[in-house]
């Protein structure tokens, strides 16, 4: 099973990705949770301290690989195919949830041309993960819609867009959904998140059902993963209701 999680900025979608990638992995999954984000945190969802995700070096940044995969002896000249399947092995990194993350970087102009070294190894490994492995995977996308224009989530069996009560946030994530129709994704719904009662779920229904849309989950409003986000102290996982919300989405999908 391969998901992409996508929505606005600062809708949670990088927790809920996380929380789902773990879930999986506690269910016996072998998972890779690829972390698209301009600005990654991924890390710290699953487990990893502030120091430690700082430390990873995203393969889009990581100038020794890209030469090693890329360079030729031509200056200006790069190698258009190359074997990747030894990226993961070397440069996945294991995480406190049993999930092996991968850090991508900034992925700019996928799927439209871009002759960048760069950009042709994170293109060749994000394909190789979604198409050419059995692992499951969680692809935490960067936010906004640029992403499909490029052709990211192009080859992902699901793709969860998650929103709050927002009415930006709700048209940001109506837009995604129409760009992905048409597509070969299996899955397209939204996912309510942080949702603080009946007015807002209210608010959310009448939105999806107004613009066609499916909605998969309403993860509630959780002040101990508000907390958690200022003091950086880890959730307890069996009192929160956010927790349990997303951990049941995640049961639900591996039914199907």
């Amino acid at each position: 099973m391969k998901i992409a999680v996508s929505g606005k900025g600062g809708v949670g979608k990088t927790f809920i990705a996380g929380t789902l990638a773990a879930r999986f992995a506690s269910n016996g999954h072998p998972v890779i949770a690829i972390d698209a984000d301009p600005s990654p945190n991924l890390g710290v969802t699953l487990g990893l301290t502030a120091e430690e995700a700082a430390r990873i070096v995203p393969i889009a940044e990581n100038e020794n690989l890209i030469l090693l995969k890329t360079g030729t002896e031509f200056p200006g000249v790069f190698r258009l195919t190359f074997t990747v399947s030894d990226i993961i092995k070397k440069y996945s990194v294991p995480t406190p949830s049993g999930v092996a993350l991968m850090v991508m970087g900034t992925v700019r102009s996928m799927g439209s041309g871009c002759i960048c070294p760069a950009h042709s190894l994170v293109k060749a490994l994000l394909r190789h993960l979604l198409v050419d492995r059995n692992d499951m995977v969680i692809l935490d996308m960067e936010a906004g819609i640029e992403h499909l224009g490029r052709g990211t989530a192009q080859r992902v069996d699901s793709l969860l867009v998650i929103t709050d009560a927002d009415r930006k946030s709700l048209m940001i994530a109506a837009s995604i959904c129409r760009l992905a129709t048409g597509s070969e994704i299996q899955k397209i719904g939204l996912v309510g998140n942080r949702i603080t009662g009946t007015p807002q779920e209210i608010i959310l229904r009448t939105f999806a059902e107004k613009n066609g849309l499916d909605i998969l989950a309403i993860i509630p409003y959780d002040l101990k993963v508000a907390e958690s986000g200022v003091t950086g102290v880890a959730i307890d996982e069996k009192t929160s209701v956010a927790v349990t919300a997303i951990q049941h989405l995640a049961d639900e999908m591996q039914k199907e």
